[in-house]
Order: structure tokens, then C-alpha cells, then sequence
């Protein structure tokens, strides 16, 4: 069973940018599509982004379109996210997630394995 753990959360100001990291254990992270999902209070989770095994192919929710970018270091089993001038509505708690397949997919229940979240705050 893989395990995930997200770093780089935190506060930021309305504008600000932050970087997102996703690691993964095990030998098999290049394999599959990977993803980012968030969860605001009182709200059901969103996708976020994903991106497909190699780094060629990606996807974006229409909110976050322009402004983040997925990536990926099969290298270093490592799965990112950039996320430039964040706004209060982007307030969350975001969770990278791993799919079963090796392609993009919006779908949280295309992803078999969550890790445990990193908490973004956008301030106004």
C-alpha cells in the first residue's frame, strides 16, 4: 500500500503563492496518474489537478486554471503543486491522491490511495 504525505501548507496572503508537495513511498509511484484534491469547511471535496504518469499530460479544474501548476518527480517519487496568486476562496485542505490508472482523471473515485492533507489559509 503506498503512502502519501503532503507538505508546504500553510498561511498566505490574497496574491501570495505557495508550493505544494506530495511524496510518495514505494516503487511503483512512476506507474499511475496522481491528483490533488481540496476540502473547505463545510463543503464536499473538489478536484483540484492531476497529472498522468510521465508529466505530459495534465489537468485543471476551471477555478484554479492560469493560476496552479501539477507536477511531477519520478525521480524522487515526488508530486507537486504550485499555486500562484491564491485568493480566500482558495482556502482549504488540500490531499494529493493516487489513481488506479495511468491517466488524468477528475474523478475522486478513480483514486485509491489519500494521504492525510496539508492545510492551506489565504488571507484577505
Amino acid at each position: 500500500q503506498v503512502q502519501l504525505v503532503e507538505s508546504g501548507g500553510g498561511l498566505v496572503q490574497a496574491g501570495g503563492s505557495l508550493r505544494l508537495s506530495c511524496a510518495a513511498s514505494g516503487r511503483t509511484f512512476k506507474s499511475y496518474a496522481m491528483g490533488w484534491f481540496r476540502q473547505a469547511p463545510g463543503k464536499e471535496r473538489e478536484f483540484v489537478a492531476s497529472i498522468n504518469w510521465s508529466g505530459a499530460s495534465t489537468y485543471y479544474a476551471n477555478s484554479v486554471k492560469g493560476r496552479f501548476t501539477i507536477s511531477r518527480d519520478n525521480a524522487k517519487n515526488t508530486m507537486y503543486l504550485r499555486m500562484n496568486d491564491l485568493q480566500p476562496e482558495d482556502t482549504a485542505v488540500y490531499y494529493c491522491a493516487r489513481s488506479r490508472t495511468s491517466d488524468t482523471s477528475y474523478a475522486p473515485y478513480e483514486y485509491n490511495s489519500w494521504g492525510q492533507g496539508t492545510q492551506v489559509t489565504v488571507s484577505s
